[in-house]
């Protein structure tokens, strides 16, 4: 059940670091078999993958049979986007470019019900089971969906104690490479620079109780992060990971 999901994902981010790529395939098999692989979450990206609604939600249905917590990151801080995403059935959003107090009172109002928001009210969709649910249960369970938001640039790190004071928020993400952008730096995400704008953001985050999660893309930084007190780690991208094994594989099937 999609709500004992979270409830299990909240209690093991508590403990422990959690790992999961980003997902840019329309095919569930790969979701599916990411959850079998032991990946704790998966994101389907909606801001820069080829996904739309309808198919998203067939890759939140492969992720719920093999156990992998189903996050969609939205294009933008809408209405109808991220509504849209919870009546799927996503454990979770994760919304872009916030930057300002402002920015996650919109979400949450979004995304909750009364009396943490305003959420659009239908019992008919997937995440009610099509209202085989009660309307009570849904509307409570359903508040416990992930609140995860991304700090891209310097104006959301200028901003980031009022951004914390907020109530609602679950993890706030780091977007590394948007960060180097706004610092003048694009794509230097290990530059000295960024990484003590990072540094900053996890030990503020650490001292109102908020998870922090960032992007990698190889073992190393993983390792760095997690050390550092990430507990939300997107390890890569589901394309990515197929990509560099179907090179190793070939480069060593020519070297032998």
């Amino acid at each position: 059940m999609l709500f004992d999901l979270i409830k299990s994902f909240k209690n093991k981010l508590e403990t422990q670091t959690v790992y999961g790529p980003f997902s840019k395939t329309s095919d569930p098999g790969i979701v599916e078999a990411a959850g079998y692989g032991g990946f704790d979450f998966i994101i389907i990206d909606l801001e820069h993958g080829p996904n739309n609604i309808q198919s998203a939600q067939n890759l939140i249905r492969a992720a719920q049979v093999s156990g992998i917590l189903p996050i969609i990151r939205v294009k933008e801080n809408c209405n109808n986007i991220i509504g849209e995403a919870l009546d799927i059935g996503a454990a979770g959003i994760q919304v872009p470019q916030v930057s300002k107090p402002e920015d996650v009172q919109r979400i949450i109002k979004l995304a909750k019900f009364a009396p943490q928001g305003m959420r659009g009210v239908c019992r008919f969709v997937r995440a009610a089971k099509y209202s085989s649910m009660t309307r009570f249960e849904y509307f409570a369970n359903s508040n416990e969906t992930l609140i995860i938001i991304q700090l891209e640039g310097q104006e959301a790190i200028d901003n980031l104690r009022d951004i914390m004071d907020v109530p609602g928020i679950d993890i706030i993400f780091i977007g590394p490479y948007d960060l180097s952008q706004s610092l003048g730096l694009s794509g230097q995400i290990d530059h000295p620079l960024v990484e003590e704008k990072m540094s900053q953001i996890i030990d503020l985050c650490k001292t109102k109780g908020i998870h922090i999660g960032t992007f990698v893309d190889n073992l190393e930084n993983a390792k760095k992060w997690r050390i550092a007190g990430v507990k939300y780690i997107a390890y890569s991208v589901d394309m990515g990971i197929f990509y560099e094994q179907c090179k190793n594989i070939v480069d060593e099937l020519k070297v032998n």
